[in-house]
C-alpha cells in the first residue's frame, strides 16, 4: 500500500452557503415563473414581445417588419386573481372569542387596513403560489404589516412540510446615484430571530453593509427608547421569538396559478392578434401576382400601390398584362370558436367562475334559483376551500404577534385567549330565499345562528346587541311596573 496524503478542503462558510443557495434560486425556474406571474396579472405578456417572421433565403426565420403584428392581450388571468382573491378575501371576515375584551382589543390590530393587506396578500399568492406578511412596528409603535412577493423571498423551512421558515433571504433591487446618475442595485437581508442583516449583493459575493461605528448592519426588529437624563436616552433592543415571516399560501402545494393556464393565456392572445393581422392584410399588403409588369424593382411596385394605389402593366400581342391577388379566406366562425374554447379553458383550469355559467331558471320568473348558483361557484368554492385552511394556519401564527403587541401596549395580558376567523365568502345568492330560509329555520335554531346566516349582517353580535336594545326599547317589550301595597295601621 502506497501513504496517502490527506485532502484539505476550504471551510464551507455560513456567507458560502447563502451565496450559493441565491445563486441557485435567482435563475431558477421556480422563481421565473413567480415574477412572470406577477407581470402577466400586471398586462405584461409574452405576446408584446412577438415578431413577425417568414422563412428566409437560406431558409432561417427572418424578422419581417411591413406586415400587420398586432399584440392584443386579453387579460382574463388578471380576472381570475381578482376574482378568486375577492370571492375569499374581499368581504371583511369576522373575529370570534370567548373573551369580550381580547376580541375587542384584536379589531385595533385587524382592522379594515390588515383587511385590505390580507387581500392583497392573497392575490400575491396566487401569482406567486406562497406570500409573506412581515410584521413590522411603525413610528407610532403600533404594529403594522407589510407583504413581501415570493419572489422575493428564500425560505429555509425547519421541515419538508413548509410550516415554519428557520431563516429567509429577501432578495431585491434598490436605487441608488452614482453622482446625478441613478442606478439599480441588488441587495439582500437576511432574516434571523436574532434580527435584520443586510448586504450588497455583486457579482454574485455578498459585502456586509456596515453601520455608522465599522460594524456589519444589524437591525433589531424593535427597539424601546427610555429617557435616561434630559440629554441622554437609554435604547433595548428586541427581537421575537419567533421568524417575523408569516407564509400566506394558495393551496398546499405552492404552485402559481400562471402555471395552470399560460398556455391557454398566451393562446388566447395569439388567436386574437392573428385575427387582426388577417383582417388588416388587404390587397396593398397581402400576395399579389404579377403579368407582363412594367418595371423590374418589386419594391417600387409596392410604393406605387402604397402612394397611388395603381400600377401600370404592359399588354402587347405576347402576353397580356395584370394584377391578381392570392386570397386567404378568413372564416371569423373559426376563430370564434377557438377562442370560446380557450376561455372557457382558462376559467376551468383557474377554477373560477363565468357569470354567462348561470342559467336562466325559471322561465315564468326569469330568476336563477340557489341551486343554479351554487352550482356555478362549485369550482371556485372547492379552490378556496384549499386557501382559507392555509389562512387559517396562518393566523394561528398572527395571533402571538398580536398578543405580544397587546401586552407591551398596556392593553392586557391575552396569551390564554383563543380566538378564531370566520372569512365570509363574497357568494351571489338569491337574497329573498336566503332570507326566507332564516325566517322558516328560527323554530329549529336559536336566534343567534340565524342571525348569522342572514344575508345583510355582516357583525352578527353587534346585530345581536342592536336587536337586545330595540326589545328592550319597544313598548311591547317592556314590562309593566309592579303595583305596590297599600298600606295598613300597623305598617309603621
Amino acid at each position: 500500500m502506497y501513504p496517502t496524503t490527506p485532502l484539505k478542503y476550504r471551510p464551507f462558510t455560513d456567507k458560502d452557503f447563502l451565496e450559493t443557495e441565491i445563486a441557485s434560486w435567482k435563475l431558477s425556474p421556480a422563481r421565473a415563473l413567480q415574477i412572470k406571474g406577477a407581470l402577466y396579472y400586471r398586462g405584461e405578456h409574452d405576446i408584446l414581445r412577438r415578431r413577425r417572421t417568414v422563412i428566409g433565403e437560406n431558409g432561417v426565420p427572418e424578422e419581417i417588419t411591413n406586415l400587420p403584428n398586432n399584440k392584443t392581450v386579453y387579460n382574463l388571468y388578471a380576472k381570475m386573481v381578482t376574482q378568486k382573491a375577492n370571492y375569499l378575501l374581499g368581504k371583511p371576515f369576522v373575529l370570534q372569542s370567548g373573551d369580550p375584551a381580547y376580541l375587542s382589543a384584536l379589531k385595533t390590530v385587524f382592522d379594515r387596513e390588515f383587511m385590505r393587506i390580507l387581500k392583497n396578500a392573497g392575490k400575491a399568492a396566487l401569482n406567486g403560489g406562497i406570500a409573506w406578511l412581515y410584521p413590522y412596528f411603525d413610528g407610532e409603535s403600533r404594529l403594522r404589516f407589510r407583504i413581501f412577493p415570493a419572489y422575493e423571498i428564500l425560505p429555509f423551512w425547519k421541515d419538508d412540510d413548509h410550516t415554519e421558515a428557520e431563516a429567509a433571504v429577501r432578495l431585491y433591487q434598490a436605487e441608488i446615484y452614482d453622482g446625478k446618475t441613478p442606478i439599480l442595485q441588488e441587495k439582500v437581508e437576511l432574516y434571523t430571530k436574532n434580527g435584520v442583516s443586510r448586504f450588497t449583493l455583486e457579482n454574485g459575493s455578498l459585502i456586509p453593509e456596515l453601520d455608522r461605528s465599522g460594524k456589519p448592519f444589524r437591525r433589531p426588529y424593535a427597539v424601546s427608547t427610555k429617557l435616561k437624563t434630559k440629554r441622554e436616552t437609554n435604547q433595548a433592543a428586541y427581537c421575537w421569538n419567533k421568524l417575523p415571516l408569516i407564509p400566506i399560501k394558495n393551496g398546499e402545494s405552492e404552485i402559481p396559478l400562471l402555471k395552470k393556464v399560460k398556455s391557454l393565456q398566451d393562446g388566447l392572445n395569439l388567436m386574437l392578434s392573428d385575427f387582426e393581422n388577417n383582417m388588416q392584410e388587404d390587397a396593398r399588403n397581402t400576395i399579389l401576382v404579377l403579368k407582363n409588369y412594367d418595371g423590374t424593382n418589386l419594391g417600387e411596385f409596392r410604393r406605387n400601390l402604397a402612394a397611388y394605389g395603381a400600377v401600370k402593366v404592359r399588354c402587347d400581342r405576347d402576353a397580356q398584362g395584370g394584377v391578381d391577388t392570392l386570397e386567404v379566406n378568413v372564416n371569423p366562425e373559426n376563430y370564434k370558436t377557438v377562442i370560446a374554447l380557450l376561455k372557457n379553458g382558462i376559467v376551468e383550469n383557474a377554477m373560477g367562475f363565468s357569470r354567462s355559467e348561470i342559467s336562466a331558471g325559471d322561465r315564468y320568473s326569469n330568476t336563477a334559483n340557489q341551486l343554479n348558483i351554487k352550482s356555478m361557484y362549485t369550482d371556485i368554492d372547492l379552490d378556496a376551500n384549499d386557501m382559507e385552511t392555509e389562512l387559517q394556519a396562518t393566523f394561528q401564527k398572527l395571533f402571538p404577534f398580536a398578543d405580544t403587541y397587546l401586552y407591551l401596549s398596556g392593553k392586557g395580558d391575552f396569551s390564554e385567549a383563543k380566538a378564531e376567523i370566520i372569512f365570509n365568502r363574497d357568494m351571489l345568492i338569491n337574497e329573498t330565499e336566503a332570507i326566507s330560509n332564516c325566517i322558516s329555520s328560527l323554530k329549529l335554531l336559536s336566534e343567534e345562528t340565524a342571525i348569522a346566516q342572514h344575508p345583510w349582517v355582516t357583525d352578527p353580535q353587534a346585530e345581536k346587541e342592536r336587536l337586545s336594545a330595540q326589545k328592550a326599547n319597544a313598548p311591547e317589550f317592556r314590562t309593566a311596573p309592579k303595583e305596590q301595597k297599600k298600606g295598613t295601621e300597623n305598617d309603621i
